[in-house]
């Protein structure tokens, strides 16, 4: 399984960004696709998440009400679309996939495939 993300960019505070992860390979039902952030000196955070199975959808609370994970089955890419972006959601996005856990949806240890990462700047 090969994961790419796409979208990410410089934008200002208040402003909007979509990112991609297009993802080539078998999605099995009982995977979870999920986006995490990584800012300068600190650990990689898991922010949303979206089951495979159902495209249940769960967020941090970081994010909530302003980030939005959705799927399109048939391209295989999940989509992060961020709106009211603050300086603090600067950090590398990267998409990943693996094994659906309801109670900890966005937690990476349960992540195994990852991309390479998409830089996002929000500037004040």
């Amino acid at each position: 399984v090969q994961l790419v993300e796409s979208g990410g960019g410089l934008v200002q505070a208040g402003g909007s960004l979509t990112l991609s992860c297009t993802i080539s390979g078998l999605i099995s039902d009982d995977k979870a696709i999920g986006w995490f952030r990584q800012a300068p000196g600190e650990e990689r955070a898991g922010i949303s998440a979206i089951s495979a199975r159902d495209s249940s959808t769960y967020y941090g609370d970081s994010v909530k009400g302003r980030f939005t994970i959705s799927r399109d089955k048939a391209k295989k890419t999940v989509y992060l679309r961020m709106d009211n972006l603050e300086p603090e959601d600067t950090a590398v996005y990267y998409c990943a996939m693996g094994e659906f856990v309801k109670a900890s949806a966005i937690l990476p240890l349960w992540y195994d495939s990852w991309g390479q990462g998409t830089q996002v700047t929000v500037s004040s």
